[in-house]
């Protein structure tokens, strides 16, 4: 009889591999660490989110025991109330933050009371079905992070993604190096791990230094001080805290979001501020400038998030004016670039000091740089390695520096590899064997899944060469023209200025009529199909574009 391996799949389904979802598989038993999203690419015009692709999740819902959530990042808890009912209402495993996060987000879709969430601390050790799975505590930018070491027959898998070495974070909570150590002593049989920063050389800096920079920043800065981040970041809101009550600012928050992760954090101890600190926006307006401070969402140049409604002068009681200092603290996410500059740019129009990037030091990255990737490969030792959560120049740069530790790995036990890759693992075997289908699920408003590809190709098509609406009245027993042809266009030419192309257009369309009452039987679809056809040849060879033709046949 053949013995069983483990089996390990990223179902990430769109950018980074394995980024939001795991799938750990061992015969009957089946654990999904993490449950997150993604956020949409520039070219994914109208799509709000994009989830994990669950089908082979579907195809063997009998085997799935949990979820395990490391953090309360939302490219790690956000999918949650899309994939719970699809997978009937697995039990949900979490820290008390993660787990008060999951429950606010459950509670909004009103999902809350038919989900299981079961609590766990740092240290702990879960049974889900097969599993036995070992929880340690990890740094990074929102506390209450964990790596997991599964134990499974075949061996142990370890699973680290958003973690970093800060010998000094802000709850003071190092990485519990002495885990990690114990666990290399076991011969794990792979570790899956964080990669993004595999080009940065060093260690990546501790979040100390952002509270030494904030502090220099509430010394001297004159008038009111806006510090817009992620709302997840519970570490940076803690030192913006840390440095009012230091300077004597009065704190107000801005963005729900914000509002929402600052009231669960508080009320489950992972928030410290005096009871006088915090004021509404109605209060801080009244206040001097110098004793304001104000902690706000869009970070990331989102269009109706606090900070750019405030540079828009469109936010409740306060609008950034001269003298005000915004410090933006946070990196722009790929595809964000330029929606970030444009927030920067309108706030430095306005006349305030605006203090960002790297070298200003207002934001340290929560992952780990090559000599802390260098150091974790010493201390565990794993026999394999997936790199991930990381473009995939990442991993091959990844792959490279594992190659040349001199730890005896090769090319087949540093897997680079891509979402949906299906990989077993037993003792001295290691092979991507499969590969399960993983495509874009997208959230478009209300909608799941109804957004396909397509649909998103054509509204690029849209956006790049406009449309060209095409109107006839036919009679349906002749197929004469009755009305028309009438032509509209909408990000393509202005009729009015277009006067020749727009005349040919129609005369291109009546010439299609007359050879369409040849036909016995006039058939709308058909004409349609003619139009659709004949006008996108029209409009390419004079205009050497190709808008969406869009006919409208009535039948009269």
């Amino acid at each position: 009889m053949t013995k069983q391996r483990l089996r390990v799949i990223p179902l990430g389904g769109a950018g980074e591999v394995g980024r939001n979802m795991w799938v750990v598989e061992y015969g009957e038993d089946i654990v999904i660490l993490d449950c997150g999203v993604m956020f949409p690419e520039a070219e994914m015009l109208g799509v709000d989110l994009v989830l994990p692709d669950i089908t082979y999740l579907r195809e063997n819902l009998h085997k799935v025991r949990g979820i395990v959530l490391t953090h309360g990042h939302e490219d790690h808890i956000g999918s949650l109330p899309y994939v719970l009912p699809e997978l009937g209402f697995p039990p949900v495993y979490a820290t008390p933050l993660t787990a008060g996060l999951v429950s606010h987000k459950l509670k909004e879709h009103r999902l809350l009371e038919q989900t299981k969430i079961h609590r766990f601390e740092a240290g702990d050790e879960l049974r889900v079905g097969i599993f036995k799975i070992e929880t340690f505590h990890v740094a990074h930018s929102i506390p209450d992070t964990v790596g997991l070491a599964i134990n499974t027959p075949a061996g142990i898998a370890v699973y680290l993604t958003d973690w970093k070495f800060d010998h000094t974070p802000v709850d003071k909570r190092p990485t519990d190096i002495a885990a990690i150590t114990a666990l290399g002593q076991r011969n794990p049989l792979v570790l899956m791990t964080d990669c993004v920063r595999v080009e940065s050389s060093g260690s990546t800096p501790s979040e100390r230094v952002v509270g030494d920079s904030l502090d220099s920043i509430f010394a001297t800065a004159p008038g009111r001080i806006i510090v817009a981040t992620f709302a997840s970041n519970i570490s940076r809101v803690q030192q913006v805290i840390d440095s009012a009550e230091a300077y004597g600012r009065r704190l107000m928050l801005a963005g729900r979001s914000m509002e929402n992760n600052f009231r669960i954090a508080l009320e489950l101890g992972y928030l410290r501020i005096q009871p006088t600190t915090l004021v509404r926006g109605s209060e801080a307006a009244t206040l001097p400038d110098d004793q304001v401070a104000v902690m706000c969402t869009g970070s990331q140049g989102e269009p109706m998030a606090a900070l750019a409604r405030m540079a828009n002068r469109d936010f409740p009681h306060l609008r950034v004016k001269q003298g005000d200092t915004v410090v933006v603290s946070a990196s722009p996410i790929p595809g964000n670039e330029v929606s970030v500059s444009r927030v920067i740019n309108n706030l430095f129009r306005i006349g305030a000091d605006v203090i960002y990037g790297s070298e200003a030091k207002v934001h340290v990255s929560g992952h780990a740089a090559q000599e802390e990737l260098k150091m974790l490969l010493a201390m565990l030792r794993p026999q394999n390695v997936i790199p991930f959560h990381g473009d995939y120049r990442h991993m091959v740069l990844y792959r490279k520096l594992a190659l040349g530790m001199n730890m005896g790995y090769t090319m087949d036990n540093v897997f680079v590899i891509e979402n949906g890759s299906v990989m077993e693992f037993g003792q001295n075997f290691a092979k991507l064997v499969n590969k399960v289908p993983v495509n874009y699920i997208y959230v478009d408003g209300t909608t799941v899944g109804d957004v396909s590809q397509i649909v998103v190709r054509d509204r690029q098509l849209l956006s790049r060469d406009g449309v060209m609406i095409v109107v006839v009245t036919i009679d349906r027993h002749s197929g004469e023209l009755v009305g028309g042809p009438d032509v509209l266009s909408r990000g393509f030419v202005q009729v009015r200025d277009a006067d020749t192309l727009i005349d040919s257009t129609r005369n291109v369309v009546r010439r299609i009529l007359q050879k369409t009452n040849d036909q016995t039987e006039v058939d709308a679809a058909f004409v349609i199909r003619k139009i659709k056809d004949a006008v996108g040849d029209h409009l390419f060879e004079q205009t050497r574009r190709r808008p969406v033709v869009l006919p409208i046949v009535t039948e009269v």
